[in-house]
């Protein structure tokens, strides 16, 4: 078990840098659009495209993460007295929320595949024919993959919480 743990930890780092690598691509895309309108009157055609696309994707690829880390948002006032006075209820109710996460999850990964499958095969793309198109597979393929992975990692939280397991 403690190497597909460690394993699901290497998937969600790399998506992770993706993630990142992805915001610094933004950051330049952003860049040069700004600069092209200022200077020269000619704006980087797709460019909110692109932004809209990848905020999506980023989110996805890097919430797994997040999650591993601990740096999901939440409020734990009552889950930290839970766990300093009776330390099985509060081991439980973690347990309860993650549960209820995998089936939110859940959820979206199974309404969105269909509109993976969709995107992929009709070829559908976000942009203006002539200007600048962009398929729009590629963030379904990720939100999918970032399911999968934040679903896993909530299954590993279960697991090590239970087992003590760490990877």
């Amino acid at each position: 078990m403690r190497r597909i743990l460690r394993a699901l930890d290497g998937a969600t780092q790399a998506t992770n840098v993706v993630g990142s690598l992805l915001i610094l691509v933004l950051m330049v895309l952003v860049g040069i659009d700004v600069a092209g309108r200022n200077l020269f009157g000619a704006p980087l055609p797709g460019v909110p495209e692109m932004v809209t696309l990848s905020i999506v994707a980023i989110v996805f690829l890097q919430i797994p993460q997040a999650l591993r880390a601990g740096r999901m948002t939440r409020s734990d006032a009552l889950l930290g007295v839970l766990q300093r006075r009776v330390p099985i209820l509060g081991r439980m109710l973690e347990t309860l929320f993650d549960l209820a996460a995998i089936a939110v999850i859940w959820v979206i990964l199974r309404q969105t595949w269909p509109m993976f499958t969709r995107a992929w095969q009709r070829g559908e793309f976000i942009g203006a024919l002539g200007d600048f198109t962009a398929p729009v597979w590629p963030v379904k393929l990720t939100i999918l993959i970032g399911c999968t992975l934040l679903i896993a990692q909530f299954a590993a939280r279960i697991w090590r919480r239970w087992t003590g397991g760490t990877a």
